[in-house]
C-alpha cells in the first residue's frame, strides 16, 4: 500500500517538478564528481543544482502570492476577460482545487464553452519552442510538468462541476504566457491550449456558441461552490 501511495504521489503533476529537480540535481553531482574526481564537489554541484532549478521555477511559474496580490500576468488576463463581460462571459479567479495545492488562475464560463486560462510570466530572454507538438521548451527546460498540470487541473475542475450539475461539463486548458514571443498563434500542445497572453480574448471567442445563458449561470454558479477561492476575503 505505501508503495503505491509513493507511486501515485511521484505521478501526480503537481509534485513531478520535484522529481524532476531531484534527476537535474543527481546528474549534476554524478558528473562533476567523475569529471573532478571527489565526492564532496559531487554534493556540492548536487545541492547547486537543486537550488539553481528552485529559483528558476520560483521565478517562472504563476503563483499567487501570499499577500494574496495577483501575479503581473494574471492581472494582465484579468483586464482582457473584464472586456468579456459585456459578451456574456462569467470569470472566477484564483480558484483552489480541493484536497491539492494547485488552482485554476481563471475559469471562464460563457457563451462558447468552459474555460481554465493559468496565466505564466516566463523570461524574455528564453525563447519558446516546441518539438512534435509534444514536447515545449522555454529555452533548454522542458515545460511538460506544467502542461501536465494545467490539463489535471482542468480535468478536475470538469469532473467537480459535471458531479454538481448531474451532466457532463468539459474544461478546456490552458496557458497564456507573458514575457518571450511565441512563435504561432494557438497550438495544442499535448491536450492544452498553448499562446500569447495577449491572446486570450480572441482563444475564447473564436469558438462557436454552444451555451444558453441559462447554462453559462448554472455552470458558474456550481463552478463557485466545488472551486472555493484561493484566498477568500
Amino acid at each position: 500500500m505505501e508503495r503505491a501511495s509513493l507511486r501515485g504521489l511521484l505521478q501526480d503533476p503537481r509534485y513531478r517538478h520535484l522529481r524532476r529537480r531531484a534527476l537535474v540535481a543527481l546528474a549534476a553531482g554524478v558528473v562533476f564528481g567523475v569529471l573532478l574526481g571527489g565526492w564532496r564537489i559531487g554534493l556540492t554541484a548536487a545541492i547547486l543544482a537543486w537550488a539553481a532549478d528552485s529559483v528558476y521555477r520560483a521565478r517562472t511559474m504563476s503563483t499567487v502570492p501570499a499577500w494574496r496580490r495577483a501575479s503581473a500576468a494574471e492581472r494582465r488576463t484579468e483586464a482582457q476577460l473584464k472586456k468579456l463581460e459585456r459578451s456574456g462571459y462569467l470569470t472566477l479567479h484564483a480558484r483552489a482545487i480541493p484536497g491539492s495545492e494547485a488552482q485554476i488562475d481563471h475559469l471562464v464560463v460563457g457563451p462558447t464553452g468552459v474555460y481554465a486560462v493559468d496565466s505564466e510570466k516566463w523570461d524574455k530572454r528564453l525563447p519558446v519552442r516546441v518539438q512534435t507538438h509534444r514536447k515545449l521548451f522555454h529555452g533548454p527546460f522542458n515545460r511538460k510538468p506544467r502542461l501536465d498540470e494545467a490539463r489535471w487541473e482542468a480535468a478536475q475542475a470538469s469532473d467537480l462541476i459535471s458531479k454538481a450539475l448531474g451532466r457532463e461539463i468539459t474544461v478546456v486548458p490552458s496557458l497564456a504566457i507573458y514575457g518571450p514571443a511565441i512563435p504561432w498563434r494557438i497550438l495544442n500542445i499535448r491536450d492544452v491550449d498553448v499562446f500569447s497572453g495577449g491572446l486570450v480574448r480572441k482563444w475564447i471567442t473564436k469558438r462557436e456558441r454552444s451555451l444558453t445563458t441559462a447554462e453559462i449561470d448554472a455552470i458558474y454558479r456550481a463552478a463557485e461552490r466545488v472551486l472555493p477561492a484561493r484566498y477568500p476575503e
